[in-house]
């Protein structure tokens, strides 16, 4: 069994896989060794980490390059790949095949597009099923932003279906977290569903029992990190303790984390 078919594996499980994002090495070094089977990356984490803007196909060399890296790492990969960084479906199908020719075994593909709206349900499918035909092995989540966006939520199972039928191997609907519409959604798919877990929203026990196969942490690790970092600087500026917060890994931890390539 390639690592690749143990990735799709994942999402036929009694309970949904919980995928954390990382941002670079270390992150994905540290979810790793906490005993994540697989980690994806984070579209955002990897945009701001560049100085760059998000959902704007600005981030293409940063996501390869991190991909090469973590592709190396010895868990299952996925990559966050916005809409493809391209709105032609082979330039799409030639990064995936890169992404996968670097270790990844899955390959998360948006149809929100960086002015706020959706790409055409028939054009997201042409980039789903060029990856498909040039990579079958490499696992496709297709993501929908109809709630993301708050558009054409009413599209939402159509367009899942065409993605679906494209040859998706997953769909993913962020910013949806009303359990019955999940459910209803659930039912309806051929292919296990995906939702972002939002603090708010229901537990990771509520989805499983509502029968969502995937749950992402999208980039809420990365925020909090950076909300760590503000947190403990300014306390320590201000006089105020800074030892009630989260220990953070010694030096020599995070050293540790090094991987080969080092």
């Amino acid at each position: 069994m390639t690592p690749h078919t143990s990735f799709a594996r994942l999402h036929h499980r009694p309970a949904p896989l919980l995928l954390p994002n990382a941002w670079d090495h270390a992150s994905a070094a540290a979810l790793a060794a906490q005993g994540f089977e697989a980690v994806g990356t984070t579209s955002l984490g990897v945009a701001a980490a560049a100085g760059l803007p998000d959902g704007a196909a600005a981030t293409r060399d940063a996501t390869v390059a991190l991909a090469r890296v973590l592709g190396k790492g010895g868990f299952l990969l996925t990559v966050d790949a916005e809409g493809g960084f391209s709105d032609d479906a082979r330039d799409v199908a030639t990064l995936a095949r890169t992404l996968y020719e670097a270790g990844a075994a899955g390959i998360n593909l948006e149809d929100g597009r960086a002015d706020g709206t959706l790409a055409p349900a028939e054009s997201h499918a042409e980039k789903i099923a060029a990856v498909k035909a040039a990579v079958p092995e490499l696992f496709v989540n297709a993501r929908t932003d109809t709630y993301w966006l708050d558009r054409d939520k009413t599209q939402t199972r159509a367009r899942l279906a065409a993605y679906e039928e494209a040859g998706a191997d997953g769909v993913f609907v962020p910013g949806l977290s009303d359990p019955e519409r999940i459910a209803g959604l659930v039912a309806a798919c051929a292919t296990p569903l995906n939702i972002l877990y939002a603090p708010t929203g229901p537990s990771l026990a509520v989805l499983g029992a509502l029968g969502v196969r995937r749950v992402s942490l999208g980039s809420l690790l990365y925020r909090r990190a950076l909300a760590a970092a503000v947190t403990t600087a300014t306390a320590v500026r201000d006089g105020r303790p800074a030892e009630d917060l989260t220990a953070p890994p010694t030096y020599a931890e995070v050293q540790g984390l090094a991987g080969p390539h080092a």
